[in-house]
């Protein structure tokens, strides 16, 4: 089993690393999704972007969710991410197109917009999830999540996000890594950093050209002495179920479910990530609405 992300710190402690490649992950909601190539790239950056940081959580029943909305006509990107880095996602409006932009390049802020918070929730399993947000500063997503890192979180990060869309629409390459300083890291440290990321050849190409994760580290970060830490499989993955949509129905109240069974027609509810349908006959709405709470505004 292919290995497609790692984690690393510096020998001197000063420097921590992470590194994906997330073309198969964008590949499959591609497939799924149906994107035009422009919101595959919108989309592809953010499931890479939830990966990574998904990733950073302790527990393993802790799970986050990445929320962007920027105001363009892509609309909202919601991605889901596991402690172990599994998730899925959805664009609001997959088949949005929009021309190049002025660099020949998929215009991802035009679609993205910049008119609105890149939010991330951490569910943790306490009693409330936290929420942090900030203000989009480009809609191209890394910018956004290297801002989220240094205002929300307080930790100088340098992130990279990158999807490469083939001829034929399907997605060639995509991945992104996270580096991060620690406590104690001085102006040498930054200076090595900037100096790295600045003459390495971009994530997409260096994924296109098959690189490891690792060995996309060793290329942004020439010169430091990195101890890898973690190498695992990420995958794109829904959790979806029968039960799972019968809850959701249930939460609908006593009165709205009954109100649904009566019309005598199976109903059909698909998943948003992973296009799933599921189908409802009355009956089993009925037996539904049986178990479901009545609301206050049922009595009224």
């Amino acid at each position: 089993m292919k290995m497609n992300y790692v984690s690393a710190i510096t020998g001197d402690g000063m420097v921590r690393a992470f590194a994906i490649d997330s073309t198969e992950i964008v590949e499959r909601a591609r497939a799924i999704h149906q994107t035009s190539p422009v919101c595959s790239a919108a989309l592809g950056r953010s499931l890479t972007a939830a990966s990574l940081m998904g990733a950073l959580l302790k527990g393993e029943q802790d799970s986050l969710t990445l929320q962007i909305k920027g105001g363009g006509p892509a609309g909202t990107i919601l991605c889901v991410s596991d402690a172990q880095g599994n998730v899925r996602g959805y664009v609001q409006n997959p088949y949005v197109d929009l021309p190049l932009n002025d660099i020949g390049k998929l215009d991802v802020s035009g679609a993205v917009g910049t008119d609105g918070r890149l939010v991330v929730i951490k569910d943790l399993n306490l009693k409330e999830p936290y929420i942090g947000q900030t203000a989009l500063i480009s809609g191209e997503i890394a910018e956004d999540v290297t801002n989220y890192f240094a205002v929300s979180e307080q930790i100088p990060t340098a992130c990279a996000l990158g999807v490469l869309v083939d001829r034929d629409y399907s997605i060639k390459a995509a991945g992104g890594y996270l580096i991060q300083l620690l406590p104690g890291a001085d102006d040498s440290v930054i200076d090595r950093l900037e100096g790295g990321i600045y003459t390495a050849r971009t994530i997409s190409e260096m994924i296109a050209d098959e690189m490891t994760p690792e060995q996309v580290l060793r290329e942004v970060m020439p010169g430091f002495d990195l101890e890898i830490l973690d190498e695992r499989r990420m995958e794109y993955r829904c959790n979806c179920a029968e039960a799972r949509i019968e809850r959701a129905l249930v939460s609908l109240g006593r009165k709205e479910l009954t109100e649904i069974a009566d019309e005598e027609k199976e109903i059909e509810v698909g998943c948003q990530f992973c296009e799933k349908k599921y189908h409802f006959a009355p009956e089993r709405l009925r037996e539904l609405a049986a178990a479901a709470p009545e609301k206050s505004d049922d009595r009224a």
